[in-house]
């Protein structure tokens, strides 16, 4: 249904009955991983006039991963992450990632 690099792919689906007998399907809610859970690659700082998919598209090579930017800093305004130049970014490999930790399991 989705991209392989998309937040929502892997999603599971649902479907509602409308009071019509129309069905609709939809993907349920997304949880963002937990920030501590990620695995830090890097950091880079903010440029001036920075947006966030023009430092995803610098740093991971693709302006439509800034998701995984705003994910590693629990953002909930993904612009607020390049209002001040200078700021370091973490740059993380995504949830589920090989060498990522899900929620409550622990190294070794």
């Amino acid at each position: 249904m989705f991209e392989s690099t998309s937040r929502y792919c892997g999603l599971p689906t649902a479907t509602w009955t409308g009071p019509d007998g129309r069905t609709i399907t939809y993907v349920r809610r997304r949880f963002p991983p937990h920030p501590e859970d990620l695995v830090t690659v890097r950091e880079e700082p903010v440029g001036v006039g920075d947006r966030l998919d023009r430092f995803a598209a610098r740093h991971l090579g693709d302006p439509e991963q800034d998701w995984r930017i705003a994910d590693a800093h629990r953002a909930l305004r993904p612009d607020d992450l390049t209002a001040v130049p200078g700021r370091r970014l973490r740059i993380t490999l995504p949830a589920g990632m090989p060498g990522t930790y899900a929620a409550g399991e622990a190294p070794g």
